[in-house]
């Protein structure tokens, strides 16, 4: 049982008959719960309906770093009346992404804020978005309480590696691309890391640091579909089924079966995102 912790099934490049087979597909493979993430005001529409209309689907709303320039209060408002819909368990994907700017920094930053202030409010899990802003990215979080003793007093306690139930921020770092380092400072704050395709790419050497340092417990699948598909199908459309692949190498780095990853995945996942 595989749970794809992170795809756009809401990516406006998807034709309804591409989606439809797309569904048979999934349906027919070990995936069994798939979260679409929003990142802008339509697709996180897209995903809300998604949600709604198929029984494995779960949606996340808000608006990526790159959208932030389309954000007003508004907007704000209309993400904030999603994030109450049925079957909506997050607020995301949010963050800074410095590699292409396609918002000025100053307001990604704002918005970045202001999603943080209302997943908060709602007292929701966070999906993160970090882009060549690593040390700002946890700094903001930081600032806004995303990881105090207030909010993990919010969520049930997760278990760790020894059994013993330790703190849970809701906080997801989706396609985690930090260092070892930073991604056991994160844990440590109560926050899950999520491993995509590039785990499995060859000049990849951070990423595979940090599934053998970071214990099982603390770790999800996804596939950010359409974008970073794995080996060996890379170069091709990205899809749901295919983060078997990246499970698999995630069991094959941490010596692990690859049932017992891909259980443990994705119970992680539910518990996460709040999945009975």
């Amino acid at each position: 049982m595989l749970f794809d912790s992170h795809t756009h099934l809401n990516n406006e490049d998807m034709s309804e008959s591409y989606l439809q087979q797309l569904y048979k597909e999934i349906e027919s493979s070990d995936v069994k719960y798939v979260c679409d993430i929003g990142f802008d005001l339509g697709s996180s529409l897209k995903a809300v309906e998604h949600a709604k209309a198929l029984p494995w689907c779960y949606a996340v709303v808000g608006v990526h770093p790159h959208d932030a320039k389309t954000l007003d209060e508004d907007v704000l408002l209309m993400i904030k009346s999603l994030a109450k819909k049925d079957k909506v368990q997050a607020i995301g994907e949010i963050g800074l992404d410095y590699h292409y700017n396609l918002s000025e920094p100053d307001v990604q930053r704002y918005w970045f804020r202001r999603q943080i202030q209302l997943a908060n409010e709602l007292k929701m899990p966070i999906v993160i978005h970090s882009r060549e802003a690593d040390q700002e990215c946890m700094d903001i979080l930081k600032e806004e309480g995303a990881f105090s003793d207030e909010r993990c007093s919010w969520f049930p306690k997760r278990k760790g590696p020894d059994g013993q139930m330790v703190k849970d921020a809701r906080v997801l770092l989706h396609c985690f691309s930090g260092s070892r380092e930073m991604a056991e400072q994160y844990v440590k704050l109560g926050a899950t890391i999520s491993i995509a395709g590039p785990v499995t790419y060859k000049n990849n050497k951070k990423t595979p640091e940090v599934v053998k340092a970071i214990p099982i417990e603390f770790l999800l699948v996804e596939t950010d579909a359409p974008y970073l598909t794995p080996e060996p199908f890379r170069g091709k459309k990205n899809k749901s089924p295919l983060v078997e692949y990246t499970a698999r190498h995630v069991a094959a780095l941490k010596e692990m079966e690859y049932d017992d990853v891909a259980r443990q995945t994705c119970e992680n996942a539910k518990v996460f995102y709040g999945i009975e």
